[in-house]
């Protein structure tokens, strides 16, 4: 399936990711984001752990501590739980420091405009929890296996959830694939495999060649290694689509091509789509127009790749390919 041409040259390299007015239902689309605050300013204000978000219903996932994670549940129009839907489940970014699920809403907002179950999660930052990068990981694959655990009430088919994140949050997106043990204590993987990975400018390998790198994890090089997507990935792997920019100097375009490599040596299907120039949050409003065009291809893409792997199946754009 051949995806559409836009005014970004782009290269398709790659194959395949995871919001609250209590009980309603979207129809529409809202635009989605995981735009990360890696780079964060002095005016940048303390992150606000929500508690409800326009138009999803919210659900306490796990206690950590004294602290309660809530994810954020948008379903679509339409919704009966006889239906066992596909699940999208987004996970913001941030560096496993900023962020919230109010920008991850968006995407689950998304899902349900094209007849998923959205779910957006929250998990222990640094700013709002004094979490670790393994708390953030585990706290993702806890939500997964919430909604596996859920599947009845939230009317979804558990081997149908979709991971979607974006920087960081294509981090704990991608581990919760992995099937082993998470790095952190008390991190089980879900019961089932994601059925996709949806990943935008993901966040793929923790070791100095990466992103964070052993001064991230306190200076613990080993740590570093364990929380490592590409060193703990097995051979086996979702059909997995990324989205990344030449010029990200956050977090390396080059990593997300060694990715890329290490899943189609193992027979895994890989896609990734390339945004020349632009920078990290590649398709956020810093870009103007070029973060705007490079958003609508995006979506497009990534409803390209969900239809062709069944997972969507009444879209607009699907229908028209």
């Amino acid at each position: 399936m051949k995806f559409k041409n836009s005014i970004l040259n782009f290269s398709l390299i790659c194959g395949i990711t995871l919001s609250s007015t209590h009980g309603q239902t979207v129809s529409g689309s809202s635009d989605p984001t995981n735009a990360s605050s890696e780079s964060a300013t002095a005016e940048r204000k303390p992150d606000i752990t929500p508690v409800l978000l326009p138009g999803s219903e919210a659900f306490v996932f796990r206690t950590a501590g004294t602290n309660e994670l809530r994810l954020f549940v948008v379903k679509p129009k339409g919704w009966s739980k006889a239906e066992h839907r596909p699940c999208f489940v987004s996970f913001f970014g941030g560096g496993w420091v900023n962020g919230s699920p109010v920008t991850s809403v968006g995407w689950a907002k998304w899902a349900a405009g094209n007849g998923l179950v959205g779910v957006a999660p929250d998990y222990r930052t640094r700013g709002r929890f004094n979490g670790t990068p393994e708390d953030c990981v585990s706290d993702a694959r806890a939500a997964v296996r919430w909604v596996e655990e859920h599947a009845g009430e939230l009317g979804i088919d558990p081997a149908k959830i979709i991971s979607e994140g974006g920087s960081a949050g294509g981090h704990v997106a991608a581990w919760t694939a992995i099937p082993a043990d998470g790095p952190g204590k008390n991190d089980p993987a879900p019961k089932y495999l994601p059925a996709a990975l949806v990943l935008l400018n993901p966040v793929t390998d923790t070791k100095d060649s990466g992103y964070g790198g052993a001064k991230r994890f306190g200076k613990d090089a080993a740590r570093a290694r364990a929380c490592s997507v590409t060193d703990q990935m097995p051979a086996k792997m979702p059909p997995t689509i990324v989205f990344h920019a030449t010029g990200d100097k956050t977090v390396s375009y080059s990593n997300s091509v060694a990715f890329r490599d290490k899943l189609m040596a193992t027979g895994n299907r890989c896609e990734l789509v390339t945004f020349e120039g632009l920078g990290h949050s590649y398709n956020s409003s810093k870009f103007g127009e070029a973060g705007k065009a490079a958003d609508k291809k995006t979506r497009e893409d990534v409803t390209t790749f969900l239809t062709s792997l069944g997972l969507i199946k009444n879209s607009k754009l699907a229908q028209s390919n």
